[in-house]
């Protein structure tokens, strides 16, 4: 299980540095500050799954989670949604080191 968490941490890592890299390369092309947020990122990605997906949440769970919780994360930078799924994901399949040292008897 620790495998998969850090194998999906690596993907959302390897998906937030697309992003700020994509992002950077268009702040440099606008001479401007560009951040993408992950809703457009997600749109352009696959639409149908964040149309299904905001349907889901807005039918399922309480109407005020989706209009309040979802949609501010929705208009957050899609690298940094990234690198905050990345981290949770590294911290949840983290193997702690022993106590006592590596050559304990």
């Amino acid at each position: 299980m620790r495998f998969l968490l850090r194998l999906a941490s690596l993907v959302a890592l390897a998906a937030a540095v697309i992003a700020g890299t994509i992002d950077s390369i268009q702040s440099v092309a606008a001479s401007s500050v560009v951040v993408t947020p992950i809703s457009d990122a997600w749109q352009d990605v696959s639409p149908a799954t964040l149309t299904s997906l905001q349907s889901l949440l807005s039918y399922y769970i309480h109407p005020r989670f989706y209009a309040f919780i979802f949609q501010w994360l929705m208009l957050q930078p899609a690298f940094a949604v990234f690198l905050v799924i990345a981290l949770l994901l590294w911290m949840i399949g983290y193997k702690k080191p022993p106590v006592a040292g590596r050559f304990t008897a």
